[in-house]
C-alpha cells in the first residue's frame, strides 16, 4: 500500500511539474534567457503558431517572425518588458501591435517581441473606456490605446457624444491611429485625430510610464502624436468629444472635369462654406476601365448607377470619373413624427442650398439617408463583401500621399491621366483636401512643406489579387513616387515607408534634428517599432519579402 501511494504521488508530482513547465514558454534563441525567469514570462508565447500570426501585417508584403509574442494584462506589464530589454546587455526590439494594420512590416519585430495590445484585460483602469460629462466642462473620453474606435463609438454614444474625427475604417486601435495622425472626412474642420487629444499615457523606450499633455511633459506629448511609435507606446488617450448627431444625409456627386472637382472640394472645406455646409468631405477617383472590368455594383452604387457613370465616362472621353463624397449631420425626435419630418425637410433644404453652388455633372447626384453609426461604420459592409469574395486578406501595396494644392492638377495629369490611364488595379483611390491650419506642426506627423493653406490626401489603396499584381503595383507606386520627385511636387508620404535613413531625413526635413534628439532621450536603445527602419539598430533585422 505504501509503495502504491509513493508511485501515485510520484506520478502526480511529475504531472504537476509538466503542467507548471507549460505555464512558462520555452526560451527563444534570439532573446536573453533571463527574460524567461521574470514575473512576466508566463505572458510570453514562443510557439510557432503564435509567432507566425505576428509575422506579417495587413499589407502582407513583408514577413518577419518575432522570437515571442507578449500578452500583457495591463500597461505595467509592457513597461516591465521594455525595461528589461532597454537595460539588457543585448537589447531586443519591441513592437506594439493592435490590429496590425500596417502594410510594409511596420508593426513587426523580427528577432524581438511583438506586444499584442488587444490582450490587455478589460478590468484594468487603462483598458476601459471612460466618458466624462462633468457639468461646465468639455466632455472627453479616456480610452486605452488597445481599444478599437468602433468600441469607443459605442461607449460614447451611450452619452449622446462622439469623437469629432474618424478614420474611414473603425476596426483600428486608438494607439495605432494616434501614432500616425488619423485622418478622415471631418479633418478639414477639426484637424486629424491627433489634434483632438488632450492627454496621453505613454510608456517610453526606457520603460517609464509617463502622463503627458500640452502643459505636462509636452515634448513627449507632441512627439508621440504622429510619432510612428518611435518614442513610446500609447496606452491611454483623452479625446475631445462633441454632441453626436442621429442621422446623416450622405451624397456623392460625379465630375468629369478634375478642375471643377477640386475647385468644389476646396469651396466645401473653406470658411465660406464650412459653417453651414458639409460635416464631412472626401473624394474618390474611379478609372474608366474599372467600369468595364470592375464590380457591377457596390454597397453605395447600384448596377444602374454604375452603368450611368460608365456612360458618362464614355461620353466625355475622360480617363476617370471623380466623386465628391459629403455628408450633413442632423437629428430627429424619436417621439414626435411631425418634428422628425421638419428636421428631415430642413436637412434636405440645407443640402440643396449647398449643392446649388457646385459644378457637378447635371443629374449625377446620388444620395442616401442613414443613421450616424451606419455612415461611420460603412467600410464594415464593404469588408464583409470582400471577405465573402476572399479578397480581403490579400497583399495590399498601398501608397498614401499628401500633395500640395498647387500641384494636385499636375499629379492628376501625371498619374491618373498618365501612369494609370490604361490600368485597372483592384482597389480604391481617395483624393480630398484638408486645411493645413488644423494641424499642429509641433507634432511629429508631417504635411507638405509648401507654404499653402490647403493640401490633398491621395490614397492608392490597391489589392493585389495575384503574385504578378504585387510586383506590378509595387512598381507603379515607385513610378508615382519618382514622378513626384522628378517634378518637384514636394509630396509627403502619409503612413510612410522609406528604405533608408536618408529617406527618413528627407521625409522629416527640418524636424529631423529634433526627432533624433527626442529618440535619444526617450528610446536610447532604439528598441521601439524598428519595423519603420527610421533609426539603425544594434543588430540588422532580417526581413523577407512575401512571394505569395
Amino acid at each position: 500500500m505504501a509503495r502504491t501511494r509513493f508511485v501515485a504521488l510520484a506520478l502526480v508530482t511529475s504531472f504537476l511539474s509538466v503542467v507548471a513547465g507549460q505555464l512558462r514558454p520555452l526560451p527563444a534563441a534570439g532573446l536573453p534567457g533571463d527574460l524567461f525567469n521574470q514575473g512576466i514570462a508566463s505572458r510570453l508565447r514562443t510557439d510557432r503558431d503564435t509567432t507566425a500570426k505576428a509575422s506579417t501585417d495587413f499589407g502582407q508584403m513583408v514577413r518577419a517572425a518575432p522570437e515571442a509574442v507578449f500578452h500583457p494584462r495591463a500597461p505595467a506589464d509592457i513597461a516591465e518588458l521594455i525595461r528589461f530589454s532597454a537595460f539588457s546587455p543585448a537589447p531586443f526590439p519591441v513592437a506594439p501591435r493592435g490590429q496590425g494594420h500596417s502594410w510594409h512590416g511596420q508593426s513587426l519585430a523580427p528577432g524581438g517581441v511583438v506586444v499584442d495590445m488587444r490582450s490587455m484585460g478589460r478590468g484594468h483602469r487603462a483598458a476601459r473606456i471612460n466618458v466624462s460629462t462633468a457639468a461646465g466642462a468639455e466632455p472627453y473620453v479616456d480610452a486605452g490605446g488597445q481599444q478599437l474606435w468602433a468600441d469607443v463609438l459605442r461607449a460614447t454614444l451611450r452619452h449622446g457624444l462622439a469623437p469629432r474625427v474618424w478614420t474611414d475604417y473603425l476596426r483600428l486601435t486608438v494607439g495605432g491611429t494616434l501614432s500616425n495622425a488619423g485622418i478622415g472626412g471631418q479633418a478639414f474642420r477639426h484637424g486629424p485625430q491627433i489634434a483632438n487629444v488632450h492627454e496621453l499615457d505613454v510608456i517610453t523606450g526606457t520603460g517609464e510610464m509617463v502622463t503627458c499633455s500640452r502643459d505636462k511633459n509636452s515634448d513627449l506629448f507632441f512627439a508621440a502624436l504622429g510619432g510612428l511609435g518611435q518614442f513610446g507606446v500609447i496606452t491611454r488617450a483623452r479625446i475631445r468629444l462633441e454632441q453626436a448627431p442621429k442621422r446623416v444625409r450622405w451624397v456623392r456627386l460625379a465630375y468629369s472635369d478634375v478642375a471643377m472637382f477640386t475647385k468644389d472640394q476646396e469651396f466645401l472645406i473653406s470658411n465660406q462654406a464650412s459653417h453651414a455646409g458639409f460635416n464631412y468631405v472626401e473624394g474618390q477617383v474611379q478609372l474608366n476601365r474599372s467600369f468595364i472590368e470592375g464590380p457591377k455594383s457596390t454597397p453605395f452604387f447600384s448596377t444602374t448607377n454604375l452603368s450611368r457613370l460608365a456612360s458618362l465616362g464614355s461620353r466625355t472621353r475622360v480617363a476617370a470619373i471623380y466623386y465628391i463624397e459629403g455628408t450633413m449631420y442632423y437629428n430627429e425626435d424619436t417621439t414626435i413624427s411631425v418634428d422628425q419630418l421638419i428636421c428631415f425637410f430642413f436637412s434636405y433644404r440645407k443640402m440643396e442650398a449647398v449643392l446649388d453652388q457646385l459644378n457637378f455633372e447635371p443629374g449625377f447626384v446620388f444620395t442616401k439617408d442613414v443613421t450616424y453609426v451606419q455612415f461611420l461604420d460603412r467600410v464594415r459592409e464593404e469588408e464583409r463583401a470582400l471577405r465573402s469574395a476572399s479578397v480581403w486578406e490579400v497583399p495590399h501595396p498601398w501608397l498614401n500621399l499628401f500633395v500640395p494644392r498647387s500641384r494636385i492638377l499636375d499629379f492628376d495629369t501625371g498619374v491618373f491621366k498618365g501612369l494609370l490611364r490604361d490600368a485597372n488595379p483592384a482597389g480604391v483611390i481617395l483624393m480630398y483636401p484638408m486645411n493645413k491650419d488644423r494641424w499642429d506642426d509641433r507634432m511629429t506627423a508631417m504635411t507638405p512643406t509648401a507654404d499653402e493653406d490647403v493640401f490633398y490626401a491621395v490614397s492608392l489603396l490597391w489589392s493585389a489579387l495575384s503574385a504578378d499584381d504585387v510586383e506590378q503595383l509595387e512598381k507603379m507606386n515607385e513610378l508615382v513616387l519618382d514622378l513626384c520627385a522628378r517634378t518637384g511636387m514636394e509630396c509627403k508620404q502619409y503612413l510612410p515607408h522609406h528604405t533608408s535613413q536618408d529617406g527618413w531625413q528627407q521625409h522629416f526635413g527640418a524636424k529631423w534634428g529634433k526627432i533624433a534628439e527626442l529618440k535619444a532621450k526617450y528610446d536610447p536603445q532604439t528598441i521601439l517599432s524598428r519595423g519603420h527602419k527610421i533609426f539603425p539598430s544594434r543588430a540588422a533585422d532580417v526581413v523577407g519579402v512575401a512571394t505569395a
